[in-house]
């Protein structure tokens, strides 16, 4: 066996210097790829890339629940409830005539209709109540405002079906039937005024 210090057992210096110089183009070649690559996607994340034909929305990332008191105000009407797939997640609307009213959103057990409490037929993974209060979903005279239901088949990602669950004593009730429970986020947006609920897939 070849001793350290022998010359059979240390490479020559070229060898050495030319070993060094091509882990160095290796490194070169893979270094600016990775570094290119991170910002470019936290760039279409963020929205901010130019000439970028769509950003990357941010998905729902909590299942908390929430509720917003708002007193002493006219009650809004909802107009209409819409709905729709956004790649990651499916996106309620529900548009309004008035201003935002107080709202909560939370899980339960089972669809029941306002007033009467009786159970809804309706087959799902997970329900998510929307309240609105004070709202209706009537004019004046008694007319919905808000027509057909009281189930309306949505057939999204993880929305299933939209579920009126009432228009009682200026609380209107929508639930969001879905396949599975899922993180989910509300948003309040005017012109015109709408509340939005974006549920993840």
């Amino acid at each position: 066996m070849d001793s350290p210090s022998s010359p059979r057992g240390r490479l020559p210096a070229p060898r050495v210097l030319l070993a060094l110089a091509a882990g160095l183009t290796v490194l070169t070649a893979c270094g600016p790829a990775e570094q290119s690559a991170l910002p470019e996607k936290q760039a279409v994340a963020t929205g901010t890339p130019p000439g970028s034909p769509s950003p990357v929305p941010d998905v729902p990332t909590s299942t908390a629940e929430v509720e917003v008191d708002r007193g002493g105000m006219e009650p809004a009407v909802v107009k209409d409830v819409r709905y729709a797939s956004h790649g990651s997640y499916d996106r309620l609307v529900v548009d309004l005539e008035g201003d935002v009213p107080g709202y909560s959103v939370r899980w339960v057990d089972q669809l029941v209709q306002d007033g009467s409490g009786r159970p809804i037929d309706v087959g799902g993974g997970a329900y998510l109540l929307l309240t609105l209060f004070p709202a209706n979903a009537h004019d004046e005279k008694g007319r919905l405002t808000w027509e057909g239901g009281p189930v309306y088949q949505a057939g999204l990602g993880n929305l299933t079906d939209v579920v009126r669950t009432g228009d009682f004593e200026a609380r209107v009730g929508i639930a969001l039937v879905l396949d599975r429970k899922a993180p989910f986020e509300v948003k309040e947006m005017g012109s015109p005024n709408r509340l939005v609920i974006d549920v993840a897939h």
